[in-house]
């Protein structure tokens, strides 16, 4: 059981890690090139962690890794070409080193119009499946650690989706397509991950969390338009974080002890909140489980045991 956190949406990720000492770990995260993930790396490496930094290009994450101060490793991963995320984690892998800790930060939000690759609606493929393939790329390799943990950034947003909560017979989008709901149904697949995952590493060294940040803005909103965004902009003076602030829970699920036991949750705040209905759903999990990895088959050649 994990203590009652201290700490809430006012808190920022200096804070939530403050005064711990990640020397000897070494912490992945997706998407350091803006925003979330460029906190998450500048925070981890300054508690001295080593920090494999993944982006869409090498020279974005080189551009990210060069402007903190710590060890930082840089990596291309572009999360909806599957082949390139296949190729980053045999790079990690070739390091040589176990990995501690696997933020999956990056995303994309609310694609106007529907865009499809392998098949699959991009914000499905981005979000989540790329990071599905990742994950169970570098499972053995985060299993070599003491204690690792992998971290998840879900949504808020995973409360509006198709209904049905993931639209299996509409993974494209061809059928009908709402930005808003093929966004949440992204996240609701990732929170979904995060609890399917978390049943398999029962047992182990590794938990696996998802967190919803917070209302920030970022690059994630720079596609986004149509009521929900306005909304979002009228309202945002009230709800609206800090980056510092909105990296706080992916930070904090990803070192603090409090939560070193605590696996296939969903944290709000850095504290556990309860997901929607689909999102405590455990045999939708598992179908998404069983699909994704029917994708990856499908699209890579290679079977996830």
């Amino acid at each position: 059981m994990s203590k009652k956190s201290q700490f809430n949406r006012r808190s920022t990720a200096e804070q939530v890690t403050e005064g711990l000492d990640l020397t000897g770990k070494t912490v992945m995260i997706t998407g350091v090139n803006s925003g979330l993930g460029l906190e998450t790396l500048r925070v981890m490496a300054m508690r001295g962690a080593h920090v494999i930094g993944a982006a869409r290009t090498v020279e974005k994450a080189q551009q990210a890794a060069s402007s903190v101060e710590g060890q930082v490793t840089p990596v291309a991963c572009e999360l909806s070409d599957l082949e390139s995320v296949r190729s980053c984690a045999e790079q990690v892998k070739a390091l040589n080193i176990t990995v501690d800790v696997l933020i999956c930060n990056a995303g994309i939000m609310a694609l106007p119009e529907a865009q499809c690759q392998y098949g699959l609606e991009m914000q499905f493929l981005t979000n989540h499946i790329g990071h599905f393939l990742l994950i169970n790329l570098l499972l053995d390799t985060i299993k070599k650690s003491d204690a690792g943990r992998i971290v998840l950034l879900s949504s808020m947003g995973h409360m509006q989706t198709p209904k049905g909560g993931i639209d299996f017979d509409n993974l494209d989008g061809s059928k009908a397509y709402d930005p808003w709901q093929f966004y949440g149904q992204s996240k609701l697949a990732n929170l979904l991950t995060a609890k399917a995952l978390a049943r398999r590493l029962q047992g182990s060294n590794v938990t696996a969390n998802s967190v919803h940040p917070g209302v920030i803005r970022t690059n994630l909103s720079r596609n986004t338009s149509g009521f929900f965004s306005r909304l979002i902009s009228s309202f945002a003076v009230l709800f609206e974080r800090s980056i510092a602030q909105g990296a706080a829970s992916q930070c904090y699920v990803a070192t603090h002890k409090d939560v070193a036991s605590v696996s296939g949750e969903y944290f709000v705040d850095c504290h556990i909140a309860k997901p929607s209905k689909y999102g405590q759903d455990e045999d939708l999990a598992e179908q998404l489980w069983q699909k994704s990895e029917e994708l990856v088959a499908k699209n890579t050649g290679i079977t996830i045991e």
